[in-house]
């Protein structure tokens, strides 16, 4: 069983950055995937950034326009979520999660078969 934790979500001015982590344990870290989701009151969760296993390869929404990285430390089992000018629409739960392939950083939430447990994100203006 993989188990995903989300740390880093507190509230936060626009403008400032934040960098969200999640800790992956359960199997080969290395080995998969991992994305970016989040999820504001009353809207569907929406793809922010994916990276592969080795973390060559990633993704991004263009809805972003730059603003998020995301980057991943194999030996400490972590992906991380950079995120700079935050915006009040950034306010959400983001969670991330772990695809169901090493190369996969696809933005569909049917690629990505475990999740974490979410961490808040808020904005004020």
């Amino acid at each position: 069983q993989v188990h995903l934790v989300e740390s880093g979500g507190r509230w936060v001015q626009a403008g400032d950055s934040l960098r969200l982590s999640c800790g992956a344990s359960g199997r080969t870290f290395s080995y998969y995937a991992m994305g970016w989701f989040r999820q504001a009151p009353g809207k569907e969760r929406e793809f922010l950034a994916a990276i592969s296993g080795p973390g060559g390869r990633t993704a991004y929404a263009d809805s972003l326009k730059g603003r998020f990285t995301i980057s991943r430390d194999n030996a400490k089992n972590t992906v991380y979520l950079q995120m700079n000018s935050l915006k009040p629409e950034d306010t959400a739960v983001y969670y991330c999660a772990s695809n169901r392939r090493t190369y996969g950083v696809g933005s569909t939430m049917d690629e990505y078969n475990y999740w974490g447990q979410g961490t808040q994100v808020t904005v004020s203006s």
